[in-house]
């Protein structure tokens, strides 16, 4: 019995390093599921896959022949119960989603913690190693990509001093934004034309360039642009 405490132990103790580690990467970020979070979650699914591992000194000896247990099935409630908690973390703000990869990073935390449980540790240790590399090399390879910037602008003009779509789209142009699937309304009683459509660039620099410049522009009432991420 004192070796089932021993691994026991060294599970539980690597699932909350290995948790720890994943989560630091988040709280660094400023992320709100970080190092305590992720460190429970590693934890929490080790600890129930080793209630699977050492199940039969837990039943009666007479009940031993009409017990039959899947360990594959505490694995999927643990993986269902970390889908509430990853979408607990994605937040959508205006157009913008965020928390995709943190909520991604705890599922595999969680995967990590059932290799753990189960004893898998070259699986979870190789795991580990992969989690990091994604959550912060590739934030780098990914900045360093070659992607288009999208949002949503909406210019509003008053009817007595109209400001033509052809002219927008000529100042998007010499910015290097582009504009289509384009919308228009008409509001406050017919005094003000507004101008709805969606923007895309190279550069998401060149919003704020678009911005500056819309703000000189005398026939503009007023408008918004925002910038829509991950």
């Amino acid at each position: 019995m004192v070796e089932s405490y021993e691994i026991i132990t060294i599970r539980l103790l690597a699932a909350v390093v290995i948790g720890a580690i994943i989560g630091f990467e988040r709280t660094f970020h400023g992320r709100p599921a970080g190092f305590r979070t992720h460190a429970i979650v590693c934890t929490s699914s080790a600890l129930l896959m080793l209630l699977m591992v050492f199940q039969w000194a837990l039943v009666p000896a007479q009940f031993m022949d009409t017990v039959r247990v899947d360990p594959t099935r505490m694995a999927q409630g643990i993986m269902t119960g970390i889908g509430f908690l990853g979408a607990g973390v994605i937040m959508k703000e205006g157009l913008t989603v965020r928390g995709l990869t943190t909520a991604a990073s705890i599922w595999m935390t969680a995967s990590i913690g059932i290799m753990i449980g189960m004893g898998f540790y070259f699986a979870a240790l190789f795991a580990s190693i992969l989690t990091i590399g994604i959550l912060s090399l590739f934030r780098w390879v990914e900045s360093s990509m070659p992607s288009l910037q999208f949002g949503r602008l909406v210019v509003r003009t008053l009817n007595s001093r109209h400001l033509s779509e052809d002219r927008l789209l000529d100042m998007m142009e010499k910015h290097g934004i582009k504009g289509y699937s384009p919308s228009y309304s008409v509001c406050e009683g017919g005094a003000v034309f507004e101008y709805q459509m969606t923007v895309k660039t190279r550069k998401l620099k060149n919003f704020r360039k678009l911005a500056e410049a819309l703000r000189g522009v005398e026939e503009i009432h007023e408008f918004s642009l925002m910038p829509r991420g991950d």
